[in-house]
């Protein structure tokens, strides 16, 4: 019953690139940037036909593609989700979903994120480790690297499976979107290209923002 009636009134929200490039994101650093509110945060995945498919059907993962023995990484930023997707074109990556999840459950999934370095300094065993924290270089939409740091997590076990059935507010396909963009990833073009509209997610807890090391601005 909560996605159903998530779903009629979230809507994904786009903005130009150079203004938001402008005006809205850090030029270097660690941040996490998303589209939130005040309850969801907007994740993004690439997935094969079938696994979308199941996906924005049911309003949440499973399927006999998709697997929950194995870790499962999300994106908060779009424009890194393009750079790995290939902007949809790399096999089994060609359908890009977006996926509204409950804003404390996307806190409680930073609260677990642990890179090698600092699972080593908190004692955690490998076995332990429910999300893997990976602070990538972004890229711009013509995939050059940033200063800018983008996160990426990994999720597995009873957190992968809390995000994949409990979490979930909303999934939308978002691939036409994506596909239709392709034509303006030039620097002459670039001036026209909407992207997801997408801010500096503030990290409430202090413990939550040490662990993962993101800067403040």
């Amino acid at each position: 019953m909560m996605a159903a009636s998530a779903s009629t009134i979230k809507e994904w929200k786009t903005e130009k690139y150079v203004d938001q490039k402008q005006k809205n994101w850090p030029n270097i650093g660690k941040h996490i940037l998303a589209q939130y509110d005040e309850d969801s945060v907007v994740v993004y995945q690439a997935f094969c036909p079938e696994i979308a498919d199941y996906a924005t059907s049911n309003q949440r993962f499973g399927g006999p593609k998709f697997s929950f023995t194995r870790m499962s990484w999300i994106k908060t930023n779009f424009l890194w989700m393009m750079y790995r997707c290939g902007w949809a074109s790399k096999p089994n990556q060609e359908h890009v979903l977006a996926i509204w999840i409950k804003r404390d459950g996307f806190d409680e999934i930073l609260s677990k994120a642990y890179t090698p370095g600092t699972q080593k300094q908190a004692n955690v065993s490998k076995d332990d480790v429910l999300v893997r924290l990976q602070w990538d270089p972004d890229h711009t939409p013509d995939g050059t690297k940033e200063q800018r740091r983008a996160i990426q997590l990994g999720l597995k076990g009873e957190i992968l499976k809390k995000y994949a059935t409990e979490y979930i507010l909303k999934i939308e396909d978002i691939t036409p979107f994506v596909l239709s963009k392709r034509p303006l990833l030039t620097e002459k073009k670039m001036q026209h290209l909407n992207v997801a509209q997408e801010r500096v997610y503030p990290v409430q807890d202090d413990r939550t923002a040490e662990l993962i090391g993101v800067d403040k601005i």
